[in-house]
């Protein structure tokens, strides 16, 4: 056993290329799990940067100096936060309320209606069913309310470290775009001088974790405006707030449109009962995830992402349960980090 993993490592790291690589690697995912939540504000201003250096790169490209570039795109970057803080933000908050609010009645009318079962299909479901079902679903609700009241305590603490973040972040981002060739430098003077595989699959993974974001940033906005739009149209209540939960559920792709279609279908059976304009509710949500996934994904990302399904999902399961909500953000980037890393090691052989 001893002498098949002495040849095992000799095989594959035995190169002082790969050696360096899997202990960066290392080294990345120990620090993000043993500091994650300490360098929560620099992890979103790299997000934010990679968002915006293609805005500044457009700019640079059209003549505009790049210090001006960076000026106007950061600009309209703070523009765009003030906005949603003061206009987008307490509008769904509001709506978010007011749903919270009518829960109960949603509830009793849900009630109500399991209760007809056993009259209506009184061969396949009897009372008592009915009656075990309503008394687990009044504990689920009583632990989710009760969650609810210690999110609203807990959220006062978080409010701070939000006003924090909201004058941290931006000046990092600042920076982060205005000496991004400095910081690099300095960075690169910690590595070993022999690093071209390291190079090779940060190139690949670089360009493709830039695309990713500013695609599916893209990609949230999109969907969130058009399906805001034909909400309107319909006039299904809480038009922001399930639009903007739509938009969201990009995220997570393949298992967030299917959740996200539980609340749609809930609200418009709750507002118009089985009728055409639920139907049409529904129609219109799947044509819009239908356009997602078979015009919208291949428009913004083309072959940027070439990496199965089941992977994907797996992906998302893994990162998502290890980083919450950035490992499910990051959780293509990171296959496609660890993807180029497979693809790269068998040349070393």
């Amino acid at each position: 056993m001893i002498k098949l993993l002495n040849e095992w490592y000799q095989r594959h790291f035995s190169d002082p290329q790969v050696a360096i690589l899997a202990l960066l690697l290392i080294l990345g995912t120990t620090v993000i799990l043993l500091a994650g939540d300490i360098l929560t504000p620099i992890l979103a201003a790299i997000i934010i940067a990679y968002l915006l250096d293609g805005a500044v790169y457009w700019l640079y490209r059209h003549k505009i100096p790049r210090f001006i570039s960076i000026i106007v795109t950061f600009s309209a970057f703070i523009l765009l936060v003030f906005i949603s803080l003061i206009v987008l933000a307490p509008l769904i908050v509001r709506q978010a309320i007011q749903f919270m609010r009518e829960i109960p009645s949603m509830l009793a009318q849900g009630q109500a209606e399991i209760m007809q079962l056993p009259n209506k299909y009184p061969h396949i479901v009897s009372e008592k069913q009915i009656g075990d079902i309503m008394t687990r679903l009044q504990s689920q609700v009583a632990d989710i309310s009760q969650k609810v009241v210690e999110f609203s305590f807990a959220s006062f603490i978080d409010l701070l470290s939000f006003m924090v973040y909201l004058i941290v972040v931006p000046l990092l981002v600042f920076f982060f775009l205005k000496d991004k060739e400095k910081i690099i430098i300095w960075f690169t003077k910690f590595m070993p001088r022999d690093r071209t595989l390291v190079t090779t699959v940060w190139e690949e993974v670089n360009s493709k974790i830039a695309g990713y974001v500013r695609g599916k940033f893209m990609e949230i906005l999109i969907v969130w405006v058009i399906t805001y739009i034909t909400f309107l149209f319909i006039g299904i209540e809480y038009a922001l707030l399930l639009s903007f939960v739509v938009g969201i559920s990009v995220l997570i792709p393949y298992v967030g449109a299917a959740l996200v279609t539980i609340p749609v279908a809930m609200v418009a059976y709750l507002q118009w009962g089985y009728s055409s304009e639920m139907m049409y509710a529904l129609i219109a949500y799947s044509i819009i995830q239908f356009l997602d996934g078979n015009l919208l994904v291949p428009l913004l990302f083309s072959e940027m992402v070439n990496i199965h399904p089941a992977a994907i999902i797996t992906a998302v399961l893994i990162f998502g349960g290890i980083w919450g909500i950035w490992g499910v953000f990051f959780a293509i980037p990171l296959a496609t980090v660890i993807h180029a890393v497979i693809n790269a090691w068998p040349r070393l052989s």
